[in-house]
């Protein structure tokens, strides 16, 4: 089936493994009760080939192809994308310097009829996504680059240990590592109201031990994380092929924009949007990003 084809959410899902259109139903409710029960102990749910497998080398196809519009830039960072200061103690985790070598295609160069675009944007996938994560509504980021965008790690290059600064992340694999690129992550090492930095230090050491998790991941499958307090990364992609999975970000206030210094880091530029809303950014909690 080509994308074109493919126009209707129940052409791009599997909607019989999940009833996106009857969440009440007695499948719908268990999808539901499953993806709640595994975020709430492990702060992480996989919903396997939940893009039908006939789509599924289209899905691999189109990111291999916007793979090239991505902003890359390797970087020197820490766990929390802050700077270190004198203030900062020697043993602080924040200290120890990680290479980020993924890249981003923005969502400005992402083909609005990609099969990615079309699950982003569509209304009941995003109901979905809030009523597995339990929340009364979501929105699509306003910001034109950071709303949707495509990861790329290519070999040699990792997403180094960190956190993300919105509380959920949904995410989508659209194409495998030949080796490494596993997504590992340590579920709730912090929360709102506690750093945790002695348990972050001992990650980072590669002291994690059983607090880590590892996710074998496949294209198609789709993940709903807790990121914002859940330490991960992508370890190092080996072999031929690059790591490519698409992020879908939703907030729960509208008109969400994203940082000017952080667009700048990940995408090389920033938009009239970024420099608008500069300074307008409410936190919802004192933690480190």
């Amino acid at each position: 089936m080509s994308t074109s084809e493919a126009t209707t959410l129940e052409e791009l899902v599997d909607t019989d493994r999940y009833p996106l259109m009857d969440l009440d139903s007695a499948g719908g409710r268990a999808v539901l009760s499953r993806a709640r029960n595994d975020l709430l102990a492990e702060g992480c749910t996989v919903l396997p080939d939940f893009i039908r497998p006939s789509l599924q080398e289209t899905l691999q196809q189109e990111g291999a192809h916007m793979a090239p519009r991505a902003h890359f830039d390797v970087a020197t960072v820490n766990v929390y994308n802050m700077a270190v200061g004198p203030d900062l103690p020697e043993d602080h985790p924040g200290r120890m310097a990680f290479e980020r070598g993924n890249a981003f295609v923005p969502r400005d160069r992402i083909p609005s009829g990609s099969l990615i675009s079309r699950l982003y944007a569509d209304e009941v996938f995003q109901r979905f996504v809030a009523r597995c994560f339990e929340l009364d509504e979501l929105h699509e980021l306003a910001d034109p680059l950071s709303g949707l965008v495509l990861n790329v790690v290519e070999p040699g290059m990792e997403h180094p240990w960190h956190f993300d600064t919105n509380e959920f992340t949904v995410s989508m694999l659209t194409q495998e590592a030949q080796e490494g690129g596993v997504f590992e992550y340590c579920p709730n090492i912090r929360s709102a109201q506690d750093e945790n930095f002695d348990g972050v230090r001992d990650v980072l050491h590669g002291r994690g031990g059983e607090s880590t998790r590892r996710l074998t991941l496949r294209p198609g499958d789709l993940q709903l994380f807790k990121g914002r307090f859940s330490l991960h990364r992508v370890s190092p992609v080996r072999g031929a092929l690059a790591r490519h999975s698409a992020i879908f970000a939703y907030s729960e206030r509208p008109g969400v924009v994203g940082s000017v210094s952080r667009t700048r880091q990940l995408f090389g530029r920033v938009l009239p949007a970024h420099l608008e809303a500069e300074g307008r950014a409410v936190r919802g909690d004192r933690l480190l990003d």
